[in-house]
């Protein structure tokens, strides 16, 4: 049996988030019954149990610290404590640790120490450009970076969803000689099980009135990076007759920010329209839009884009690496 440890989403059931919705994936079609996964998952305050089972993997709850931005670098340092003292206590032959992110990278050191003296490999997918995030202040984005150093500098294997990030990776890095591998990110690619008539869907466009095929459409995290000044900016200076529907959860400071900047408000075709939880529902917004709208600048292999691709019919990209990348001429 070989035991793998996931460090660095904040857990499984997915709901929103590309770590996430990969961990859910791998657990969910586990090939080998030789292979054992072990998730680390986030909880507000002391967890009554500490322990539960998804898709066939031991869930252990790991407490956030109330360290507000900080609290992503502690949770990930305490869930690998936590995997390698129970790997350590249960003799477990030949584990693997594999962290999502390069967010420990000044304390990860001691840690693959003891992961190599237990036979053990550490895994790390470095993710995209966290350094490169406009909410971070100068000196956090200092941190960001000396953490993806030494996180290559330390990792046995960096697991990257992206040829970009893998070429930065090897080049930036040359002086570790860092081991690296290309595993492509996955989509769901089924249409939704929802008719069209569907109560559910036909709902949801009511309620937010939209029409099938007459609105444009983004869906991702509402962070100044996914450009959404310039995509609302461009929208407002279209003459299109049709709405565009942001689907994200909503920052009141940035959203004033975007008021401030672009008067989006003055525009009623621009609805912000909330999150949608339900996957066949998501399916559905996605395959009901006249066009997809991809703003995301810093990361890898967003899978928010390759359900865009795979659902709707016109993909509207930002023009950088990591798009042009997953996209090829399948999409604008």
């Amino acid at each position: 049996m070989r035991d793998v440890f996931i460090i660095g989403c904040k857990g499984i059931p997915a709901a929103y988030g590309g770590f996430e919705t990969f961990v859910e994936r791998l657990t969910e079609h586990r090939s080998s019954p030789d292979i054992r996964y072990h998730v680390a998952c986030a909880v507000d305050g002391a967890p009554a149990e500490p322990e539960f089972e998804h898709n066939g993997a031991r869930c252990f709850r790991v407490p956030w610290r109330p360290l507000g931005a900080a609290r992503a670098v502690t949770y990930d340092l305490d869930a690998l404590g936590q995997a390698v003292r129970y790997a350590e206590e249960g003799g477990l032959e030949a584990p693997v640790f594999y962290v999502l992110a390069c967010r420990i990278g000044p304390f990860v050191g001691r840690y693959a120490r003891r992961i190599r003296a237990l036979g053990g490999t550490l895994m790390v997918n470095p993710d995209g450009h966290e350094w490169l995030r406009a909410k971070w202040s100068a000196p956090v984005r200092a941190y960001w970076k000396l953490s993806e150093r030494l996180m290559a500098k330390h990792a046995d294997l960096l697991v990257c969803d992206s040829l970009t990030i893998e070429s930065y990776i090897r080049g930036e890095y040359a002086r570790y000689s860092p081991r690296t591998a290309y595993v492509a990110y996955g989509a769901d690619a089924r249409p939704s099980a929802l008719a069209d008539d569907d109560p559910a869907w036909r709902g949801w466009l009511s309620e937010r009135g939209l029409e099938p095929g007459g609105y444009y459409l983004v869906v991702g995290r509402f962070v100044p990076e996914n450009n959404y000044e310039t995509m609302i900016r461009e929208f407002m200076a279209s003459g299109t007759g049709r709405d565009f529907a942001l689907v994200t959860g909503v920052d009141g400071g940035f959203l004033e920010e975007l008021e401030r900047r672009t008067g989006f408000r003055s525009d009623p075709r621009i609805k912000f329209v909330g999150t949608v939880y339900d996957q066949e529902l998501l399916k559905k917004v996605r395959e009901g839009a006249f066009a997809y709208l991809h703003g995301h600048e810093v990361g890898g292999t967003n899978p928010s884009l390759l359900e865009g691709m795979a659902s709707t019919g016109l993909c509207l990209l930002l023009d950088v690496g990591f798009n042009r990348e997953v996209a090829g001429d399948a999409a604008l």
